[in-house]
């Protein structure tokens, strides 16, 4: 498990689950998200691109810890993303949501810093093919050993693990929610 020092902020409070019982039973004939606090809705729209900072500012602290100097951890990401595979630049940026000025930027120090190859197509010159370099796979294999350093300290028994797991299914459903309403903004979401 993990030497690190946890707060409890996040624990709930004891008796918490007989409130938690005794409040669903009041809202089965409401409407779903009747008792929903738009202050958390709120924060953790916040708390989101706050985590996605700090995650960045973890990246980079690998890197340094890796002595690599030449990239930051935008492309340290991009690296991530690519992994094993063999990735068009499109699927890169659809995998990552990078935006196409910033893509290309963040490829070419890739490229000029020996961590990705970058090929034209076999089929479609027009297209090129990312695939990671010796020296990209050895950074990747490291930003690895660090995401799972991270999660066996962040989940220490089932629980967290089912708390993990609900999270992430929140958070990929406020994704599909907030997607859906960029493409399909003459919906009415009311």
């Amino acid at each position: 498990m993990s030497n690190l020092n946890w707060d409890d902020d996040d624990a709930p409070e004891p008796g918490a689950d007989e409130r938690g019982a005794d409040r669903s039973d009041d809202r089965a004939g409401g409407k779903p998200g009747e008792d929903l606090d738009l202050a958390d809705f709120h924060g953790m729209a916040r708390l989101i691109e706050r985590m996605h900072r700090r995650y960045l500012d973890v990246v980079r602290v690998g890197l340094s810890k890796q002595g690599i100097e030449d990239i930051g951890p935008v492309q340290a990401l991009m690296v991530m993303l690519i992994g094993e595979d063999e990735l068009s630049v499109r699927d890169l940026m659809e995998r990552g949501y990078y935006l196409g000025s910033n893509a290309s930027y963040s490829l070419k120090i890739l490229v000029d810093a020996g961590y990705i190859n970058r090929a034209a197509n076999q089929r479609d010159r027009r297209t090129a093919r990312l695939q990671l370099t010796d020296k990209g796979r050895e950074l990747w294999d490291g930003l690895r050993r660090m995401e799972q350093a991270q999660a066996e300290a962040l989940v220490r028994n089932e629980t967290e693990v089912r708390d993990l797991k609900a999270s992430y299914r929140t958070l990929r459903r406020l994704d599909r929610l907030w997607g859906d309403m960029v493409r399909y903004s003459c919906l009415d979401f009311d």
